[in-house]
């Protein structure tokens, strides 16, 4: 019988109804396979995913599907979301096996739990053929079948880990600069991102480009990374009636997206958001970062402080029928009956014309002019027409919440609620104002308290008030990050132990000394057919590239020799393969925390948080930033607070500056020249 209505994944639940004897990735069901000596059917994906949706009607909500694979199958149903590490080792065997990947995917596996087969939608037809020939051949000659899953493991095992230096010591972050101009290539300079569709975001990436623009003062990088943010925000790609973004845009324009809406997309770039604000003070950056906590806080907020997972792209359309951006398009005369007199200026300002048009009659909302230029087209104020928009947006959506609200993912994911956390907290130091804090901490007490085990490990995955699946590099790298980010904000100490704490326990339990990184998965926990070390960039930074920037900073700040030497080692290995630069900025990131331009900052004295408040307004990317309202036990901070006075010390290669109280002196010493 389908098992999935005793699992809490909503995607997992939506699976609860299929004929398919459905179960889910545990012990008992992988014993079961070599008890009945069953090849096992592995079908992955998530809630959100559109294509996922189309197999599961077309497939497996049919019967005569289900006989083929209750027949002569262990089926198994995973949310790619609850087990990222079920899912990295089988994506390796379809990318090896077909050249690509994606979801949903499929693999079949033999009894022992070795990928045979696989791929990502299957037609009908197509999967009961492939499913029946497998059996066929599993029966007839299955040494065959055991041959090339022995060969396909072993690629499996050789696939992304190159640990093959030369250099006795890692090269000048001046070398840099050769992979950003190879990497220039490919932008994209009309609309910014990469010059292909389709295009991800990839936050991190510009992340590191403005930073690099900035240090190295090459205004075209600067140029480049405003444009995309600009494009970004100003396309169909971010929801300007309701905030949040999707996840991807199919085109080059960032016009029609997929429509679903991911918590850790909206967490990473709110923090891009706030450093470009801070860089710029462009006041779209900050009306992005204002209403992507409105979409947040709206839709995906617990009343716990968590965070959900996801918005579907599916929505119920006026046939009540399921159909991918329901909820996010327009009809025209929809719009003339809505906006009366205002249509035809906000037709320009939105493009209701062939620029903006969809598919079947319906306009997905993008701009392409700035207000100031529409304003002075029509003899209005530019404030007059920023007011208009407003209004537009409110009508807009007040209208759309009448319609069918897309699918809510409802679990809470550590690794994702880790993303959202910086993302407050970096919108906090950008902006100043309390309510993102105040999120912030709500969300850190919700981690630190529901999702972090007595035992010193953490949970992967939350949901109606139950915690589950020993947590992944992932969960411990992106919450140690944020927890540190959070430090930075509050200077409560609190936070920056609770990072260590969690550094150490990765150290123990994660890093394989002989490999120089971090196993995606902890050395007491489940183990797969292949161990995962995940270290390329993707659109959530690599969990070995995130560990490598925490050390770093880290042992700064405790003064801590290990954690320096374990980060540079890491980068030494990385660097030769350094290849595609987007899957790699987060450890050029980490190489130009090399560079003599960074600085660290030491701010101490009963006003110390006021101050830092202003200085957090900056944009400082090379400076790492502490300091204390009390005396502290943090070796950076040890024996430099005064009771009396707000002290600012700037400090470079471990040697520090004598003291001064000058904000504005020591912000001028801490820029870039």
């Amino acid at each position: 019988m389908n098992e999935l209505h005793l699992e809490t994944s909503p995607y997992l639940l939506q699976h609860a109804a299929n004929p398919i004897y459905w179960k889910a990735w545990n012990p008992a069901s992988l014993a079961l396979a070599k008890e009945q000596n069953k090849l096992i059917v592995v079908s992955l994906g998530y809630s959100a995913c559109h294509w996922c949706h189309v197999m599961e009607h077309e497939s497996f909500e049919d019967q005569e599907v289900a006989d083929v694979m209750n027949a002569h199958y262990i089926s198994i149903k995973v949310d790619r979301e609850e087990r990222p590490d079920v899912d990295a080792t089988y994506m390796k065997a379809v990318q090896l096996m077909t050249g690509q990947g994606g979801w949903p995917m499929n693999v079949v596996l033999l009894p022992d739990g070795r990928p045979v087969w696989g791929g990502t939608y299957f037609r009908k037809q197509q999967w009961t053929e492939a499913l029946n020939q497998l059996q066929d051949l599993f029966i007839s000659d299955r040494d065959k079948m055991e041959d090339y899953a022995s060969k396909l493991l072993e690629g499996i095992k050789h696939v992304g880990l190159s640990i093959s230096n030369s250099e006795s010591e890692i090269l000048d972050p001046f070398h840099i600069k050769p992979i950003v101009e190879k990497w220039a290539k490919s932008f994209d300079w009309d609309y910014g991102g990469h010059a292909r569709a389709p295009k991800f975001m990839m936050p991190n990436n510009y992340l590191f480009l403005q930073r690099y623009g900035y240090q190295t003062k090459t205004q075209q990088l600067l140029d480049f990374v405003d444009l995309t943010l600009t494009r970004m925000a100003w396309g169909g790609l971010f929801d300007t009636v309701g905030g949040g973004f999707s996840r991807y845009s199919v085109d080059l324009e960032w016009h029609i997206p997929h429509f679903e809406k991911m918590l850790y997309d909206n967490g990473q770039l709110m923090s891009l958001y706030a450093e470009a604000y801070k860089r710029t003070q462009n006041p779209l950056y900050k009306e992005v970062i204002e209403k992507t906590h409105f979409f947040v806080e709206s839709e995906l907020t617990t009343p716990e402080g968590a965070f959900y997972s996801a918005w579907d792209a599916d929505s119920l359309n006026r046939l009540a029928e399921l159909e991918e951006g329901a909820f996010y398009s327009w009809e025209k005369q929809e719009l003339k009956d809505l906006l009366g007199a205002d249509f035809e200026l906000f037709a320009q300002v939105f493009n209701i014309n062939e620029f903006g048009f969809w598919e079947d009659g319906r306009y997905v909302l993008i701009q392409n002019e700035e207000l100031n230029t529409i304003a002075k087209q029509h003899n209005i104020s530019p404030e007059e027409l920023k007011t208009k928009k407003q209004d537009w947006e409110q009508l807009l959506y007040t209208e759309r919440n009448k319609r069918p609200k897309p699918r809510l993912d409802d679990k809470a994911l550590t690794s994702w609620n880790a993303l959202m956390l910086k993302g407050y907290a970096d919108a906090y130091k950008a902006l100043g104002d309390e309510k993102y804090l105040q999120t912030a901490l709500k969300n850190a007490e919700f981690i630190t308290t529901k999702l972090w085990h007595p035992d010193g490990y953490l949970w992967r995955t939350y949901k109606n008030g139950t915690a589950k699946i020993q947590g992944f590099l992932e969960d411990y790298a992106l919450t140690t990050e944020a927890l540190t980010a959070l430090y930075e904000a509050t200077f409560n100490e609190k936070w920056l132990l609770n990072a260590r704490q969690l550094t150490d326990y990765c150290l123990e339990h994660f890093y394989d000394s002989q490999k120089m990184f971090f196993s995606y998965t902890a050395n007491n926990a489940e183990t797969l057919v292949a161990q995962h070390f995940e270290t390329e960039d993707n659109v959530i930074p690599a969990s070995n590239s995130v560990m490598a920037n925490v050390l770093y900073k880290l042992s700064i700040l405790f003064d801590n020799v290990h954690y320096e030497k374990v980060a540079l080692q890491m980068l030494h290995q990385i660097i030769p393969n350094m290849d595609y630069p987007s899957a790699f900025s987060n450890w050029l990131n980490l190489w130009l925390d090399l560079s003599s331009d960074n600085k660290e900052l030491a701010v101490c004295g009963p006003d110390a948080k006021t101050a830092v408040a202003a200085v957090n307004r900056h944009y400082l990317p090379h400076v790492i930033i502490a300091g204390s309202t009390k005396e502290s036990l943090v070796p950076f901070l040890q024996n430099r607070f005064d009771p009396n006075s707000l002290l600012f010390y700037v400090c470079q290669n471990k040697a520090c500056q004598l003291p001064q109280n000058n904000i504005n002196e020591t912000l001028n010493e801490l820029k870039i020249k």
